[in-house]
C-alpha cells in the first residue's frame, strides 16, 4: 500500500484521537452496554441497541485510525521551504473574479478540514497549485465553470 503523507500536527491529532477512542470511549461504551443489559430484555432495549451501535462505530473508527497511522509518512513542514507550492505549504491566493482572498495549508487526506484552513493535497485546487510560485496564476475547473486564482504568498510554517 502507498504511504499517506501527513503533517506532524496531523499525526499528533490522529494519534490523540486513537488514544482517546481506545482508552476512554471503549470503557464508556462497555459500561453503557453493561448498564443497558441490567435493564432486562435485550430485544426491546433501546439503550442496549444504541450502545451496541456506538460500540460498532467506535471500533470501526479505531480500525480506520490504525490503518492510517500505520501508513503515515510524517513530514515536518517546518523543515520544508522554497518558493514553490508543495505538500505542507500554507498558500494565500486570490480569486481573480471575486477578489476574495483565502489561505489554506496543503495536507494529507486524513487531516483535511477546509473549515480549519487545511485542504487535501489530492483536491483539484491543490493539484492546480503544485509547483506554482508567488505571483503565478492557476485555473481550477468547477461545476459552475473555470475559476482563476493568483498565488499571493507561499509559506512553510
Amino acid at each position: 500500500m502507498d504511504k499517506i503523507p501527513m503533517t506532524t500536527a496531523g499525526h499528533v491529532a490522529l494519534s490523540a484521537e486513537y488514544q482517546r477512542r481506545t482508552s476512554e470511549e471503549r470503557k464508556r461504551i462497555i459500561e453503557a452496554i453493561q448498564e443497558a443489559r441490567a435493564h432486562g430484555d435485550l430485544s426491546e432495549n433501546a439503550e442496549y441497541s444504541a450502545a451496541k451501535e456506538a460500540q460498532s462505530l467506535n471500533e470501526g473508527r479505531i480500525q480506520e485510525l490504525e490503518a492510517i497511522l500505520a501508513l503515515a509518512d510524517v513530514i515536518d513542514v517546518k523543515k520544508l521551504g522554497g518558493p514553490t507550492v508543495k505538500f505542507g505549504a500554507t498558500v494565500t491566493f486570490l480569486n481573480e473574479e471575486t477578489e476574495e482572498e483565502k489561505t489554506y495549508q496543503l495536507v494529507g487526506d486524513p487531516e483535511a478540514d477546509a473549515s480549519a484552513g487545511k485542504i487535501s493535497i489530492s483536491s483539484p485546487i491543490s493539484r492546480a497549485m503544485i509547483g506554482k510560485e508567488e505571483g503565478d496564476t492557476f485555473e481550477v475547473a468547477a461545476p459552475s465553470g473555470a475559476h482563476s486564482y493568483e498565488i499571493i504568498k507561499v509559506a512553510y510554517i
